[in-house]
């Protein structure tokens, strides 16, 4: 249990609304409307679907980027950092390091662009998430989890290849970002807005979308409990890490980064208004009622976001409230396993 949870859950935070002076360091308008122009032709418009409110019985609108081409949301950050490159950082190809999605982004828009990927990988990674970037064209290495950043960091520097980072990078904010421009259009009258965090990318982007077109908004951010380094950060108003074996515990093991990435952190604390852990659970239960009422599947780091709306409904801000649905990479048969029958 975090320190956030510790204190009562949902806690109340002064609402963060940009005014007149927003930060250098954070990305733009700019930057949001010219990765919308370079992700176009490779990621989709993805549909948001009304469902029932289980608790007021309202509707809840999910943004289903668990029908985005890979199966997440990553590929809008990866396909806008691909499509800046120049052609001197290119040509040795990319790499990075992920759990699953980052990696299967990274070898489609590679691949796409005609350049060579690596990507490292635990090897406690999902074997279907493995197979799946192997089928994209990269080539993948397995390593100890500890292990994955400073090897993705030595295979970067000895031969040249360009790192895509899986969260803490201007232009993969940017990519994430364009989610909330599309919310934007396509839910009226939005209020609340929930996102999921791992690394803090995601959150950052579409928190920089709703505030600066729609500031009355109120971006949430949900989190696992067993992987609750944001809330306590966001709690004692500074970045605290967990231990990769605390963050391990979670069923979303495409959250389980210890710690949030230092431009999203800047981004957090200036745009999120509040964060919310929710049990694994909870978690497995919002698997389940997506599957029944949205009609998709998702892995459980998809479910996160809606899980906040089956835990905590009575404590979220009132409102037209979106969840993020962020990713289905996740095999029939595990998720059976996991969800019952």
């Amino acid at each position: 249990m975090s320190n956030f949870e510790s204190q009562g859950g949902v806690q109340a935070q002064t609402a963060k609304v940009p005014g007149a002076e927003w930060p250098e360091t954070l990305i733009s308008v700019q930057d949001l409307n010219q990765a919308r122009q370079r992700i176009s032709g490779a990621c989709l418009r993805t549909p948001v679907l009304s469902v029932p409110n289980p608790s007021t019985g309202d509707a809840l609108w999910v943004k289903a980027e668990a029908l985005q081409r890979t199966g997440s949301f990553k590929l809008r950050g990866v396909a806008n950092a691909i499509a800046a490159l120049d052609s001197s950082e290119s040509t040795k190809g990319v790499i990075t390091y992920s759990a699953g999605n980052h990696g299967r982004a990274l070898a489609f828009a590679a691949r796409r662009a005609g350049i060579p990927a690596t990507v490292v990988m635990p090897e406690t990674a999902s074997m279907l998430k493995v197979r799946q970037t192997k089928s994209e064209g990269a080539t993948v290495l397995l390593l100890p989890p500890d292990e994955i950043v400073t090897h993705t960091e030595h295979l970067s520097a000895e031969r040249g290849m360009t790192f895509i980072p899986p969260f803490d990078d201007a232009q993969v904010i940017a990519g994430q970002g364009t989610i909330g421009l599309e919310l934007l259009e396509q839910v009226e009258g939005l209020d609340v807005v929930l996102v999921p965090v791992g690394g803090g990318g995601l959150a950052a982007g579409v928190a920089t979308a709703i505030k600066k077109h729609r500031p009355s908004a109120k971006v949430i951010v949900v989190e696992p409990e067993l992987a609750g380094d944001l809330a306590e950060s966001f709690a004692v108003g500074r970045r605290v890490a967990w231990t990769r074996e605390q963050t391990r515990r979670t069923i979303a093991d495409g959250l389980r980064s210890p710690m949030v990435g230092d431009l999203p952190w800047e981004h957090i604390k200036f745009l999120v208004d509040d964060v919310v852990t929710v049990s694994d659970d909870s978690i497995v239960s919002a698997m389940r009622w997506l599957a029944e009422h949205a009609k998709i599947i998702v892995e459980p780091s998809g479910a996160v976001a809606t899980a906040a709306v089956l835990q905590h409904s009575q404590k979220l801000p009132a409102g037209t409230t979106v969840t993020v649905a962020t990713g289905g990479n996740i095999d029939l048969e595990t998720f059976v396993s996991i969800v019952g029958t």
